[in-house]
């Protein structure tokens, strides 16, 4: 029996998710797996990739054969460089985390005005109006 390790799909029509899994090379692509040993998420910024690499290293070495696209995660990850006994790749990019928004006090701004409100309500006594002509057309 070959297995293979491969991606398996999950998500909404334009949002992928894959996990990568280890199966039989005759099963579908989103079938049954052996075991699931990473996840691939490539809508991220920048995307994540997760791979338990204990695991890579048994599944390559009782003779697992990656697909192209688990190829491509392992290299950069630098489990097949580690794997073939290779120099390890560079460090993956991590995204910055990002800054917020300086607030109003960091800028400079002085709020004085922290009193009553400008303009006057009119909505009370409009209502107050409509009910003492609807009682008087009543009458």
């Amino acid at each position: 029996m070959a297995v293979k390790i491969k991606l398996k799909r999950l998500g909404k029509i334009r949002s992928p998710h894959y996990r990568i899994v280890v199966a039989d090379s005759r099963t579908r692509r989103d079938g049954r797996a052996i075991e699931e040993i990473g996840k691939y998420h490539p809508t991220y910024n920048p995307s994540v990739m997760e791979v338990d690499a204990e695991r890579v290293a048994y599944w390559l070495g009782v003779g697992a054969q990656p697909t192209e696209p688990v190829l491509a995660i392992l290299k950069k990850t630098g489990d097949w460089q580690k794997f073939k006994g290779e120099p390890a790749p560079a460090p993956l990019l991590v995204a910055e985390p990002k800054s917020t928004r300086p607030s109003f006090e960091a800028l400079g701004g002085e709020d004085e005005g922290k009193g009553e409100a400008i303009t006057q309500k009119k909505k009370a006594e409009k209502k107050d109006e409509a009910a003492a002509e609807s009682e008087s057309t009543e009458a």
